[in-house]
């Protein structure tokens, strides 16, 4: 017999939710996937300000992909944060991609970081 899981199972978009989605404007197609993000090639664990270490490991991919990651995700933050509209982005920058192996979903968090306040905001792919 198999030990149960406390990880919740994923449940894939089925065509009725699709389809809802489409309606209202909020399906978007993305050339980046969660897989993509899961080819670091390098990380370090972050700790935090009292010297522990908080779980998550702040990755990082070779130079051609880095690139390509980064422009995505901001395309992804444009999506969420202005409809799209990457012109009203253009001052923000990818400052650190995170990654927790020990959640249930193993999620990445991405720190955006606006040029001209220093202002950071976070956004999570799971």
């Amino acid at each position: 017999m198999e030990a149960p899981s406390k990880k919740k199972p994923p449940y894939p978009v089925d065509q009725t939710l699709s389809k809802y989605l489409k309606s209202f404007g909020r399906s978007v197609d993305m050339a980046l996937l969660y897989k993509d993000l899961r080819r670091f090639t390098q990380h370090i664990p972050l700790i935090d300000k009292h010297g522990k270490h908080t779980l998550w490991l702040t990755v990082g991919y070779p130079p051609h992909e880095r690139d390509e990651i980064h422009a995505e995700l901001r395309q992804i933050y444009a999506q969420l944060k202005a409809s799209g509209d990457l012109a009203v982005m253009d001052h923000l920058y990818v400052d650190r991609i995170d990654f927790c192996e020990f959640g249930n979903s193993q999620p990445f968090r991405v720190r955006i970081v606006n040029l001209i306040n220093d202002n950071q905001d976070y956004f999570y792919i799971k």
